[in-house]
């Protein structure tokens, strides 16, 4: 592998690591044996996600942006009856909900209600930045975050299995989609609450996780 020239690397980010955890780990083992590499990474997972995450290296970060552009997918796992702040599992429940009356079919239904082109707003505690800042900074000081809606476009939103109050999900969107945010407004759209209660990227474009290293692996490979 020519890193100084150019790479592109994949890796399945483990859980509970940012994705600059990820970028950081690397370009210090990179640097280390091969000197000053330039290295970025196309498309942030939070911290609570695992999956692919790509970085490029040298030439290679000139592609960044066309990657960030191409089509994701991802799996997981939706908890209804209950909603955070954050809209996944990094804040405590902040209030529940009964769930008693809502069926699978009803639940089946609903997702297909968010198939096609729609408006989006990214979570308060989001990587949106707001007048040069993040908005997970505005929120985590307790100011108001204004955040403004986005278009994206949601192509497949397939169940998996449903064992309430967990039913999985796979989906494929388009670059900008906030999976919590779709698990925020699914609730909503069932006059009930539900949060993302865990995430998994599998696939931006043509790349797939199913090929990526551990940041161990990789780690131990170059």
């Amino acid at each position: 592998m020519n890193f100084l020239e150019g790479e592109i690397i994949l890796i399945d980010k483990p859980l509970d690591w940012t994705s600059f955890d990820v970028v950081n780990k690397i370009k210090f083992a990179l640097k280390k044996k091969y000197g000053k590499i330039k290295i970025g990474h196309a498309g942030t997972l939070d911290p609570k996600a695992t999956g692919l995450l790509i970085l490029c290296t040298g030439k290679k970060t000139k592609e960044i942006e066309s990657i960030q552009n191409a089509e994701k997918e991802y799996t997981g796992t939706f908890f209804l009856g209950a909603t955070t702040e954050c809209y996944d599992t990094e804040r405590p429940v902040n209030q529940t909900f009964d769930i008693s009356h809502i069926s699978n079919d009803v639940i089946v239904e609903t997702a297909k209600l968010f198939i096609g082109e729609q408006e989006q707003f990214p979570p308060a505690h989001s990587a949106v930045k707001i007048d040069g800042k993040r908005a997970y900074e505005l929120a985590r000081a307790g100011k108001e975050v204004p955040i403004k809606s986005k278009v994206i476009t949601i192509h497949t939103f397939e169940l998996t299995n449903i064992e309430l109050p967990l039913f999985d999900f796979r989906v494929q969107c388009t670059k900008g989609t906030y999976i919590r945010s779709l698990a925020h407004d699914f609730g909503k759209k069932l006059n009930n609450g539900a949060y993302l209660h865990s995430l998994r990227r599998t696939k931006i474009g043509n790349y797939s996780v199913d090929n990526a290293l551990t940041v161990e692996q990789f780690l131990q490979k170059i």
